[in-house]
């Protein structure tokens, strides 16, 4: 009885050893992410997003499969890419309409910025993904993580259900256990969020538990000076908008 006593210890001791070898480097990260690499207005974008507090707060680990669903210009493919380093691999996915990038109203395409990014990174982890979510052609079971970047509401709004069908479509592309990680633009009630481009945090909540994950909310990206009234777009609020964080985990 001793004996098997001892060999419990030290896997445990083993488990945690390993998973502490694989967990974030956040003070790594902030430099990787600091570099000449890297485009100034997205570094520029790092105290409202918070994006290695976020990543730390998902549990994020070197070695993970993440795929960055609607990257847009790659804000978060970048930074996924340095976190997950040499032996993880990053899926950045946008839909092949060459929509302009909305967010910076910029005189170029998602994917012309996406691949500047990638190749002025050398983000050797990265694959661009550009098709539908539901024509992604990635086995289920197979992530680790998906981050949703201020894009929810965009599916919430003009029809919830719509939201719904791509948290399941997600879940099954998640590993059990695997994660989800959501921010987006807090909206509040009475209010024309889909003209305002946000949400409701509750709403959020809902659909997720609805698509059958457990939800961890965090308070990391509020910020009490936003005017809920506004246009996220809106200059007076120079981008600091009040932002939801919501963890979501596929049950084992």
């Amino acid at each position: 009885m001793k004996h098997f006593t001892k060999i419990c210890f030290g896997l445990l001791i083993l488990l945690a050893s390993t998973a502490h070898i694989n967990a974030l480097d956040t003070e790594a990260l902030l430099r990787a992410i600091s570099g000449s690499d890297r485009e100034v207005t997205d570094y520029a974008r790092d105290a409202a997003r918070k994006p290695v507090e976020v990543l730390n707060f998902l549990g994020l680990e070197a070695g993970m499969t993440v795929l960055d669903l609607y990257a847009a210009g790659g804000y978060y493919t970048f930074i996924l890419s340095k976190a997950v380093g040499p032996d993880g691999i990053v899926y950045a996915q946008n839909t092949p309409r060459g929509l302009r990038f909305e967010e910076d109203r910029q005189n170029i395409t998602q994917g012309e910025a996406l691949d500047t990014k990638i190749q002025r990174g050398e983000l050797n982890n990265v694959t661009q993904i550009v098709r539908p979510l539901r024509e992604i052609d990635l086995p289920e079971n197979s992530l680790d993580m998906v981050i949703i970047a201020q894009t929810l509401h965009d599916s919430y709004n003009p029809n919830p259900q719509r939201a719904l069908e791509m948290l399941l479509q997600i879940k099954a592309l998640v590993k059990p256990g695997g994660v989800v990680g959501i921010t987006d633009h807090v909206g509040v009630a009475g209010r024309n969020n889909r003209e305002l481009h946000r949400m409701q945090t509750q709403q959020a909540i809902d659909v997720a538990e609805q698509a059958g994950f457990t939800v961890e909310v965090s308070d990391l990206l509020h910020s009490p000076n936003d005017d809920h009234r506004r246009s996220i777009f809106d200059p007076s609020l120079n981008r600091n908008t009040d932002r939801f964080l919501l963890k979501l985990r596929k049950p084992l």
